[in-house]
């Protein structure tokens, strides 16, 4: 599948020209193995993967024993993978022969190593892994400066686009949205198009099982695998949190159907602190599985200067799978319910999909997530939430802040925007409303279809 993430591959590799190693971060199951190999294939003379969730103890070993010993090092590689390295023919020239560590985080000692083999600079390196900083895998290793990280995601919507076989939709989309014009004839195909995405999501296995068969029920049982997958982690590696952790994956569906999606720790124990659960949300937002969107109590540039970690939303790392986690009364989601999903009418549940679609986006587009929340007991005229804040990517003097409320049914209200806009306008720039209609502007708010969101 066609990612967008190898332009950046190949921007490290014709620029830095192996004076760093690129490390990838993401969850399980999004591609990072797939499109690494597909990139080493690609444009290398040759390459060696050493994956370090099934390799041998034996290669692992090699790392303690032979880190003052480079060309045994790499010799053993060699022999062990049956594969022939190339060395880099002079400092300034890209490398003939990358070396992949997927799944990196099984083995700390070979991460740690990335300096010595970057300055030994014969080879490039990539390193792929989940868990990459929580305490178990960092312990007793000095991480190495020599390590360019990047985070992948889950397919976005121009990539889903593209495995659907359409690659001018987006272009148009892109268009019409730096216009500001309406997309008129195409708009039902390209929200048509969104919900597909919405309820597929966005992880590659559940992706190619949807353009093959259109099924959306071996589309689920692909999710639910993934699920599992996700579980068995938990309880193997959130290292004595596994039963917060398992506690606070359980509940996101339940939280985010709320009218106000902040989380709720009294629906875990009645007398729980976020001081008690902060590492096992960290354990999950570490694993990319879940989105925490923080409340930031003013709408100012620096929106992590007025961060309040005690209130947070929990949003699902990719909304298909969200669609499996919710709705799973009877093992599966049927393809009536599916169906329901894709034409709008499941109401009850539409918001909170919506809404975890849209953090979703704005995650991948590089946004990090906030939200606005002041409950008031005696001014109604102070209490509001909006969805989400996110800044200029061109910071100036003011106007920094775009607030964005997402709307998911046809008929809705403004009340919370416009008194934000009211007591705030000097500080923001443009206000959006996200919703499954077409574009238009009025009364200086910016309302955009769905689809979008990925140009924000």
């Amino acid at each position: 599948m066609k990612r967008k993430i190898y332009q950046q591959l190949l921007d490290w590799k014709q620029n830095r020209k192996g004076d760093v190693a690129l490390l990838i971060e993401g969850a399980r199951r999004i591609g990072k193995s797939y499109i690494v190999e597909a990139f080493a294939r690609q444009e290398y003379e040759s390459y060696l993967l050493v994956d370090f969730s099934k390799v041998n103890p034996q290669v692992m070993e090699f790392f303690n024993l032979y880190l003052d010993d480079l060309d045994t090092l790499f010799m053993n590689l060699e022999v062990y993978f049956r594969r022939k390295l190339i060395p880099r023919p002079s400092a300034n020239a890209e490398a003939r022969s990358l070396i992949i560590f997927d799944e990196v985080q099984f083995c700390p000692r070979a991460r740690a190593a990335i300096k010595h083999l970057v300055a030994d600079h014969r080879y490039d390196y990539i390193e792929t892994g989940s868990l990459i900083s929580i305490k178990k895998n960092v312990k007793d290793i000095m991480l190495p400066s020599e390590e360019h990280a990047i985070e992948m995601f889950p397919m976005d919507f121009e990539e889903f686009l593209w495995a659907m076989g359409d690659e001018v939709m987006m272009p148009y989309i892109r268009q019409r949205f730096e216009q500001r014009a309406a997309m008129g004839t195409f708009h039902r195909n390209a929200l048509d198009y969104f919900r597909q995405y919405m309820i597929v999501g966005g992880m590659p296995q559940a992706v190619a099982k949807y353009v093959e068969t259109r099924d959306f029920d071996k589309v689920d049982e692909v999710k639910r695998d993934i699920l599992a997958l996700y579980r068995n982690d938990i309880q193997k590696y959130a290292d004595k949190q596994e039963n917060k952790v398992t506690a606070i994956f359980d509940e996101i569906p339940g939280q985010l159907q709320k009218h106000e999606k902040k989380f709720r720790l009294s629906a875990l124990q009645s007398d729980a602190r976020m001081r008690d659960y902060s590492d096992a949300f960290f354990w999950l937002s570490d694993a990319k599985i879940i989105n925490c969107c923080y409340n930031s109590t003013e709408p100012s540039i620096g929106l992590k200067l007025n961060e309040e970690r005690t209130t947070l939303k929990c949003y699902m790392g990719d909304t298909g799978l969200l669609v499996s986690h919710a709705f799973d009364e009877r093992g599966i989601v049927s393809e009536e319910l599916y169906q329901k999903l894709l034409f709008g009418k499941l109401e009850v549940n539409e918001g909170m999909l919506v809404e975890n679609i849209i953090a979703q986006i704005l995650r991948a587009a590089g946004h990090k997530l906030y939200f606005y929340s002041k409950n008031s007991g005696t001014s109604s005229a102070d209490r509001m939430e909006i969805d989400f804040l996110i800044a200029k990517s061109m910071i100036t003097s003011r106007h920094n802040i775009s607030p964005i409320e997402v709307k998911s049914g046809r008929n809705y209200t403004l009340t919370s925007l416009k008194k934000f806009i009211g007591k705030y306008g000097n500080q923001l720039s443009v206000p959006y409303v996200l919703h499954d209609k077409d574009l238009k502007e009025e009364e200086g708010i910016t309302f955009l279809p769905l689809y979008m969101t990925p140009l924000l």
